[in-house]
């Protein structure tokens, strides 16, 4: 399989905590950001423990990562964890307290998801959030991102692979590479990932998954996975806002 063969020649794994597991942190070489900064990020939370990130884009509609709602079943086929499960904490830089806590109604995840690819899942919430000065939906990306555009990451990953966990929201900066570039590193063939290039020491890990990529005002990437372990001088791979956008606006009925 295409995921096996990452896995052994590139170190390739998913920047997510998995249900069940209590993963926790900040971005690699991220800053603390202010309250109100990323009013679109929520925690996503699996039986109250937060295992990954997500973005507000409609008042009762998350859109995350397909990896942080699914695993393998023990016949081999992808399980979906159940909506009851999980929950979002939404304004608030802070994953353990503040803000709203709200329970998940439904799951979707892409048809297609699979060896890293396709990794977007939409979540219904149990009801409306309300907007504010610190909760409020990011609209999709409208184009395809400039090679070498500035991009923002946030989320409560791990500071390093396996580095310590501080609770409140973090961000960096990172790079928009070409296809092209994309392709060398990664050697997936595909138009559906961006893939953000940093400086070594810098970047997302473990716990960032599903969060947002964010180029002037709107979202571009949803985190995937890291090669070479966190903060390596390789780029991280996130799925692509714009090619999947027609799928999120169906099934988000935007």
């Amino acid at each position: 399989m295409l995921k096996t063969l990452l896995v052994a020649t590139l170190a390739l794994s998913l920047a997510s905590a998995a249900p069940h597991s209590q993963l926790d942190g900040r971005i690699v070489g991220g800053a603390d950001a202010t309250v109100g900064q990323f009013p679109h990020q929520v925690s996503l939370r699996h039986l109250s423990s937060h295992i990954c990130g997500g973005s507000i884009i409609a008042p009762q509609v998350i859109l995350t990562a397909a990896h942080c709602v699914t695993s393998e079943a023990t016949d081999g086929t992808l399980k979906v964890t159940p909506a009851k499960q999980l929950s979002i904490r939404a304004g608030s830089v802070d994953r353990q307290s503040g803000g709203v806590v709200i329970k998940v109604s439904k799951v979707i995840v892409h048809e297609n998801y699979g060896n890293f690819l396709n990794d977007v899942a939409i979540l219904y919430l149990e009801k409306s959030l309300s907007y504010s000065a610190v909760i409020r939906a990011i609209p999709l990306a409208s184009s395809d991102t400039a090679v070498g555009s500035q991009v923002l990451i946030s989320g409560w990953g791990r500071l390093s692979t396996k580095g310590p966990s501080p609770r409140f929201l973090q961000w960096n900066t990172l790079s928009s590479l070409s296809k092209q570039s994309c392709i060398s590193s990664t050697f997936m063939f595909t138009s559906s990932l961006i893939c953000l290039a940093h400086k070594e020491g810098n970047g997302a890990c473990n716990g960032d998954s599903g969060g947002p990529a964010v180029q002037n005002g709107q979202l571009i990437g949803i985190a995937g996975f890291v090669i070479d372990g966190c903060g390596s001088s390789n780029p991280d791979g996130y799925a692509k806002v714009f090619y999947h956008r027609d799928w999120i606006v169906k099934h988000a009925n935007l």
